[in-house]
């Protein structure tokens, strides 16, 4: 029978078979290696079960040459850019790596580098160096960790301060690209993961009786331009939130060059800041009724915007500054 490009609904469906099985692989292999080493190991490389299962579905079937089960589910097979032939083993392993591998290190890359940048007040007080001590020689997050003191250690304050908010830029960053290319899929239909658009592998199907690829691809394209616009309201969110949380950093400079206004009082119960363990500056509620200091609660904003206490995620445009709070 003739073959012709594989249609947004296919792709889909296969996608979404592909994740039942590789979520089915997971939880067996991660209910296998908690019953054999425990929970506290398994909690420690979950992350690792999850990539090598990941690494032996598709090894199994997109790098050994086989259709995967969901490509078998609704009969499409892979072509290279040329439409003509199946994918080259070197393109067969550049998808795997980048599908599987690259946003796992991308992950851990982006971790290692937030927590050192995060961990410089808690390594004054040798917090930072037993934590950066733990762990086998040979794991990669150790390794990681010991290239990012390295790196980090090089860069002085204000661009270690600089260096905060771009991490986060980035984080959001692949996120909205990951989007973006899925809103292009839905308007023309071509490649649904970043990887397989690396890679140059494409689709085709056999083309069966009453296709109606048309309908299929205006209705996906419809989707498309409601994402696209759903996209749009989420980044101009998001800058409206970079927006805030730059106007909170001024409003820091602003309060820390007022005098400390200490209370001094005598005693255990003299009020204290949690994140810099003194006594309270310029007190500062959080949404759900924390107190902290000002300088200390919008430093921590700037990479988490959740409590340091219960975790309730917040904006920082939310925290309310106690003027005459003793």
């Amino acid at each position: 029978m003739p073959l012709a490009p594989a249609n947004q609904s296919q792709l889909i469906r296969s996608i979404q078979k592909d994740e039942y099985y590789q979520t089915f692989l997971r939880n067996n292999a991660n209910e296998a290696f908690q019953t054999l080493a425990g929970s506290k190991r398994w909690l420690d490389w979950r992350r690792e079960i999850e990539l090598l299962s990941d690494l032996a579905y598709y090894g199994l079937t997109t790098f050994s040459g086989y259709q995967t089960l969901g490509e078998e589910y609704v009969n499409i097979v892979q072509v290279d850019p040329t439409k003509r032939r199946v994918p080259s083993r070197a393109r067969r392993g550049l998808f795997v790596l980048c599908h599987a591998y690259f946003p796992y290190l991308v992950d851990k890359v982006l971790v290692c580098l937030e927590n050192e940048l995060e961990c410089g007040q808690e390594r004054r007080s040798g917090a930072g160096q037993r934590r950066a001590a733990s762990g086998p020689w040979w794991s990669l997050e150790l390794w990681l960790r010991r290239w990012m003191q390295r790196a980090v250690g090089l860069l002085s304050e204000p661009q270690k301060r600089a260096c905060v908010p771009a991490v986060f830029v980035l984080h959001q960053g692949l996120t909205l690209l990951n989007r973006l290319h899925a809103t292009l899929f839905y308007i023309s239909g071509s490649f649904y993961h970043l990887s397989k658009r690396a890679a140059g592998i494409s689709y085709l199907r056999v083309m069966g009786l009453g296709s109606d690829d048309g309908t299929i691809r205006s209705s996906y394209r419809l989707l498309g331009a409601l994402s696209l616009l759903q996209l749009l309201v989420t980044v101009c969110l998001q800058l409206n939130s970079f927006r805030q949380k730059q106007r909170a950093r001024q409003e820091w400079k602003l309060y820390r060059s007022l005098s400390p206004q200490r209370t001094h009082r005598s005693g255990p119960r003299a009020a204290s800041c949690i994140l810099c363990l003194e006594e309270r500056r310029h007190s500062t509620s959080t949404p759900c009724g924390h107190l902290f200091c000002w300088e200390c609660i919008t430093e921590w904003c700037n990479t988490k915007a959740a409590c340091p206490l219960c975790r309730e995620k917040f904006q920082p445009h939310r925290l309310v500054y106690l003027r005459n709070y003793s």
